[in-house]
């Protein structure tokens, strides 16, 4: 397959192995920041053919893990409802709120339907007429344009009986909000490919400059991983500290300008809570006022839930690149992938977490 086993292959692997051993002379903390990056890093055992000066560590570039509890916690309550039918990507079934999570839901009869796409939820509304259908629409920029079109669809074609419950994330205030902390390890970072298609990469240039930090826009086979983290280290020994695109073949400077005059359209910038990190400015997106009616979060304010993390759970701190997952005592034993722990948790007020330097508010694409 065009552009999937010509870069998986072990002679090349070892090849850009050789010149990052080769290139590094002092020890480096580079960050991932995507999941799908972390996925690829374990899946092919990457870390291996690194010298050991370089340690990976995991960022906040997975919507499942970032997902705030309260948001978890009013989608359980929305998809509990009989007259209800909530819709999400599978990987949400699984991740646990307060008490239980989207599959137990199911379990004891709610009406959870698994989709790939939001525009199968704006079909399901359009066969259930006399149902309620909710979208569980969570992300980063890569899934907020197939988002906003499924919000711009159901006004245009006049769908009453469908929302969206909306916990959408923006990437470049999370890697502010890393680079900003006082004690943060991070010296480069590998953006996430798949966001870059859709934004471009020239609002990266301004993290760069104020952090100065290298910034690698990064596939997710493991010689773009590999490649990426060349770049990224040559810019350290060196150091300098400007964004550079491994992953040319997909993304342009510019980005997807459609996508993004979509997003515009629909979604406005807001402040966003992370799951273990705690608030940061301007790093989310919500409807706009014009799209108000299709806003679940509102429609269904009565489910929502004051709820605080008080697990223990270390999942914050290892987003944020202070510790690696085996450090948590859960890892691989109580806590694992088909089962995330998550004890339960008594409602509280409301906590916010923030950098212990405040991040730059970030501008939109459109901005640039």
């Amino acid at each position: 397959m065009k552009f999937l086993h010509e870069y998986r292959q072990r002679n090349d692997i070892e090849r850009i192995a050789r010149e990052i051993a080769r290139t590094t002379t002092r020890p480096w903390t580079i960050m991932e920041v995507c999941g799908g990056q972390t996925h690829a890093i374990v899946k092919y055992g990457l870390q291996q053919f690194l010298p050991t000066q370089i340690a990976l560590v995991h960022g906040p570039g997975c919507p499942v893990c970032v997902t705030p509890l309260e948001i978890i916690d009013q989608a359980l309550a929305i998809a509990a409802r009989p007259d209800v039918i909530f819709c999400s990507f599978g990987d949400m079934l699984r991740v646990p709120g307060s008490k239980r999570d989207l599959l137990a839901v199911k379990a004891q009869g709610g009406d959870v339907r698994m989709v790939y796409s939001p525009l199968h939820a704006l079909e399901i509304a359009r066969q259930n007429p006399t149902r309620k259908v909710v979208f569980f629409a969570i992300g980063f920029e890569t899934t907020a344009p197939a988002n906003a079109m499924a919000a711009f669809l159901a006004r245009e074609q006049g769908l009453q009986n469908f929302s969206l419950l909306v916990s959408q994330f923006l990437v470049p205030p999370a890697i502010a909000a890393v680079s900003g902390a006082a004690d943060t390890r991070v010296q480069g970072y590998l953006a996430a490919g798949h966001v870059c298609v859709v934004t471009g990469y020239a609002q990266y240039h301004a993290l760069a400059d104020t952090f100065r930090v290298p910034i690698v826009v990064t596939g997710f086979e493991p010689l773009d991983i590999l490649q990426g983290i060349l770049m990224c280290v040559r810019q350290l020994e060196r150091g300098e500290h400007r964004v550079q695109n491994q992953y040319a073949r997909a993304v342009a400077r510019a980005g997807n300008q459609r996508a993004q005059d979509m997003l515009q359209q629909v979604f406005e910038v807001a402040s966003q809570s992370w799951r273990g990190v705690g608030e940061i400015p301007a790093s989310g997106l919500r409807l706009r006022a014009e799209f108000s009616r299709l806003d679940a979060g509102n429609i269904f304010a009565r489910e929502r839930s004051v709820t605080r993390d008080d697990s223990g759970c270390i999942s914050g701190e290892i987003m944020q690149g202070r510790k690696k997952p085996a450090d948590c005592p859960h890892f691989a034993g109580r806590c694992q992938p088909g089962h995330p722990w998550c004890p339960r948790k008594a409602p509280a007020p409301p906590i916010t977490a923030t950098a212990t330097r405040s991040p730059p508010v970030m501008k939109s694409s459109h901005e640039y």
